[in-house]
């Protein structure tokens, strides 16, 4: 089952944490050859791969010279040090198969931020357009514990979520979820599979894993982000990391727990949008672009009559036919007032009036619940 889900996927989002990435300051090249060999795998098959990779910190920290006590300012200190060595071990093991790779570092603002949100999942795509793996990891440099995700497998739940993927891979220390801690129960039996999480599994997990010396994550994470997944359409695997070749293994039918959504990232999104946008403007369309959106298009400028309200770019708001009627409501990429500039005119005029070059859509159909 967790084969087929992985098979059936077009989008992939894969979650590796410090241990699996560094051994004692280093790199772990040969395991790293393994997973970019598998990630090429994947990408031969059609597939779409976001890497989101922990490690920085634990590559740079023992560059600092102090003895190392996990302060804030040292742990900032040792991501500014370990992310490029980060970056140059994975652009390595991804160079034999001509593949390159692309770093996008988040903040916790980029993905609960609409504004914020549409520019970062705007590059990412791009990114996937372009044939390059985008890897992610949080920008440890300027996060504190306050504005931080805390640790990369709510990180991986929330780009998961951002960028509609079908499967969310947590490698783990650990096969998968437990009734008990199976290093110290056993006996504990595994669980292969779920549709929905209860408090009973929330008490099944544990914290992170002391012996590895690195990471912040545990099981109680992984199903933290494993909600969020599910939330947007995602389903999720968790499964052991510290193996050759981890992604091929699951293909391989290798012991996992698969957390399954019984609905798409797409339908996922559409109930998001109509439930839970409070629209702050509105957008008036002419017959061609109402016909257009009932089709599934994008709300290009030169259907666009009218707009009402003032909002930024990023806002929530409706889209009223010429009939009076709300058809729909969406994420803009325009505020109000470039809306206004720009409305009824072509797509390939937007530049040259704005003075930049914008999104191509007013909203996109990405962006957009038809009512």
């Amino acid at each position: 089952m967790t084969a087929d889900t992985l098979s059936r996927a077009k989008r992939i989002v894969v979650k590796t944490g410090s241990a699996l990435i560094a051994e004692a300051g280093a790199p772990r090249r040969e395991w790293l050859a393994a997973l970019a060999a598998d990630i090429a795998a994947l990408r031969q098959r059609g597939k779409e791969v976001i890497l989101v990779s922990s490690g920085a910190v634990a590559l740079g920290r023992s560059a600092l010279g102090a003895p190392y006590q996990g302060r804030l300012e040292q742990k900032q200190a040792a991501a500014a040090i370990g992310q490029p060595r980060l970056m140059a071990a994975l652009g390595d093991a991804l160079a034999p198969h001509a593949i390159a790779c692309g770093q996008a570092l988040l903040t916790p603002g980029d993905t609960e931020n609409r504004r914020r949100w549409l520019n970062a999942r705007a590059t990412l795509e791009t990114l996937l357009e372009a044939g390059v793996v985008p890897v992610i990891n949080e920008n440890d440099t300027v996060a504190t514990e306050e504005i931080r995700y805390g640790d990369n497998d709510r990180l991986a739940a929330r780009v998961a979520q951002m960028m509609a993927a079908d499967v969310l891979i947590l490698l783990s220390d650990i096969d998968g979820l437990y009734t008990a801690d199976p290093r110290s129960n056993p006996g504990a039996p595994h669980i292969p599979f779920l549709e929905a999480l209860t408090p009973e599994h929330d008490a099944m997990a544990t914290g992170a894993n002391a012996a590895a010396g690195v990471g912040s994550g545990g099981m109680a994470t992984k199903l933290a982000a494993a909600r969020i997944a599910h939330a947007a359409g995602c389903s999720t695997l968790i499964t052991l990391g510290n193996r050759p070749h981890p992604l091929g293994a699951i293909e391989a039918g290798e012991r996992a727990t698969l957390i399954a959504s019984r609905i798409s990232p797409a339908k996922a999104r559409a109930a998001w949008l109509e439930g839970h946008l409070k629209p702050e403007g509105e957008l008036l369309i002419d017959d061609g672009a109402a016909a257009a959106l009932a089709k599934g298009a994008s709300l290009l400028a030169v259907g666009v009559r009218g707009v009402t309200g003032q909002f930024e770019r990023g806002a929530a708001v409706a889209i009223r036919a010429p009939d009076g009627r709300i058809i729909a409501k969406g994420v803009t990429a325009y505020g109000t007032e470039d809306i206004r500039r720009i409305a009824g005119r072509r797509t390939e005029d937007a530049e040259a009036i704005l003075g930049y070059r914008g999104r191509p859509a007013i909203i996109h159909r990405d962006d957009m619940v038809r009512l």
